[in-house]
């Protein structure tokens, strides 16, 4: 190492220098891979993202470091042997989320575009890798899930305090917002879509403290200037989704969470059986010249509950394309990844916005309308299973559990899980590593809740 730095100096190969500082770090990653995997978890809420192209972006460093993780831990698992064990890897979520993933792969075989199906597969494989089964791994005891709020908390504290200077010098105005979210987040929503995610952590975590100590009174001011960053993000969709986290926190306390998602599914139906009836989704169509940007929220509320406001009709233009794709392949989709590459041709010019140029190359922003044009049916009934079952286990884990530790961050995850999916239905942040990694950082930890759960009840049988 010493004579390529030397080597490096006399060539004036600058990049050199840095090739023992990349064995130092792989060495470390082999030897500890660990230490890694908590580094990835810090850099969530600082990460960046950096356009590669016009139609290619990465999250710094998360990505980069998500690709490494995903290399090191397959030399990893030779070395140590089968370390996740296998009440991990038998566990019905695990093989719903395998079975997501094969579904991903099959359609992306079938798709209409490979290469950017492969693409958005192979960022897939590294994500839950990365957030699902080394979770798994590395997330076991008690001290691991405080590890976890902490290593996340601190991190989230920075980028919120510089958005509160930043803001507060542009008079916290709702249309200079957007300007203030940026380096780490790419707009308002995204900023929100985080802190609402992990406020339930935060919120539960107080409870493992002592009332007056240092930590109990630090995440209580925490959540305090959270919740008060999600108002102040100005974000209709986190505002919608705490209010469904805070019912949710009821109906699971009272063993209604079966039923919540029953009614909840039947009344979906009946929309769609409604608006699919004689055409009556057309009534919907916006009026073109009403249908504008506003810049004062409080009109921008009352243009939403008028179908006025240009990003929720634009919504709605997309999600007509959505459903027309879907219809025309509703089994294998277009392939993952394809909707902004084949949905003008089947959106209607009557839904028709001032933005429908698209030129942010955004999607349909309904995660589960992307999964029936891109995956088809049975893409999107997999990932409502997952979705489901994460619930109802949550729900499980919380009312068979007499620890107040694991009956907390059981409740904290179904929490979190339901404001992702409250999000999910007006957007598909999936792909993003500030909402999607949490999804299934959620599932592991509820995984691993459920196997502590069960060697404490068979410990306690023995």
């Amino acid at each position: 190492m010493v004579a390529l730095s030397f080597v490096g100096l006399a060539t004036d190969s600058l990049y050199l220098l840095g090739v023992p500082a990349l064995l130092l770090v792989g060495y470390w990653a082999l030897v500890d891979v660990k230490n890694i995997f908590w580094l990835l978890m810090f850099s969530i809420p600082l990460s960046v993202e950096v356009p590669l192209s016009t139609s290619l972006a990465t999250d710094l460093p998360t990505e980069p470091l998500m690709v490494a993780l995903m290399g090191i831990s397959f030399i990893w698992f030779l070395k140590n042997g089968l370390s996740l064990r296998i009440h991990f890897l038998k566990h019905p979520m695990t093989l719903l989320i395998l079975l997501h993933l094969g579904w991903a792969i099959t359609t992306t075989i079938a798709s209409d575009n490979f290469l950017v199906s492969f693409k958005w597969t192979l960022a897939k494989f590294w994500y839950i890798i990365s957030f699902y089964f080394l979770v798994g791994l590395f997330v076991r005891k008690k001290e691991d899930f405080k590890n976890f709020v902490w290593i996340i908390s601190i991190p989230l504290t920075f980028a919120l305090l510089q958005f509160y200077v930043r803001f507060g010098m542009l008079g916290f105005a709702f249309d200079k917002v957007n300007k203030v979210t940026w380096p780490f987040f790419r707009n308002h929503v995204n900023y929100a879509a985080i802190l609402a995610v992990f406020i339930p952590y935060i919120y539960f975590a107080r409870f493992w403290y002592k009332k007056h100590s240092i930590n109990r009174r630090t995440l209580t001011f925490l959540f305090l200037l959270v919740l008060v960053g999600v108002y102040l993000s100005y974000t209709r969709a986190a505002y919608g989704s705490l209010l469904i986290a805070f019912g949710t926190y009821f109906l699971v306390r009272w063993k209604l969470t079966k039923l919540a998602i029953a009614l909840s599914l039947i009344v979906g139906l009946f929309a769609v059986v409604h608006l699919a009836t004689n055409d009556t989704y057309l009534d919907y169509a916006p009026n073109f010249e009403k249908t504008i940007t506003h810049h004062d929220f409080g009109n921008l509320l009352e243009a939403t509950s008028k179908g006025e406001d240009v990003s929720t009709m634009e919504r709605v233009y997309r999600w007509v394309g959505g459903v027309f794709m879907f219809k025309e392949n509703p089994v294998m989709g277009f392939g993952p990844g394809n909707f902004y590459n084949f949905y003008r041709e089947y959106a209607l010019n009557a839904f028709k916005t001032y933005v429908s140029n698209n030129p942010d190359r955004s999607s349909i922003h309904c995660y589960f309308l992307l999964l029936l044009c891109e995956q088809g049916l049975p893409g999107m009934l997999i990932f409502m299973a997952i979705s489901i079952y994460g619930l109802l286990l949550g729900e499980r884990i919380f009312h068979r559990s007499n620890d107040p530790f694991i009956k907390n961050f059981a409740m904290a995850i179904v929490l979190s899980l339901i404001t992702i999916l409250s999000f999910l239905l007006i957007n598909d942040m999936m792909e993003s590593d500030k909402v999607g990694s949490f999804f299934f950082i959620g599932l592991a930890l509820l995984v691993r809740l459920d196997l502590m759960q069960n060697n404490s009840a068979q410990k306690l049988n023995a």
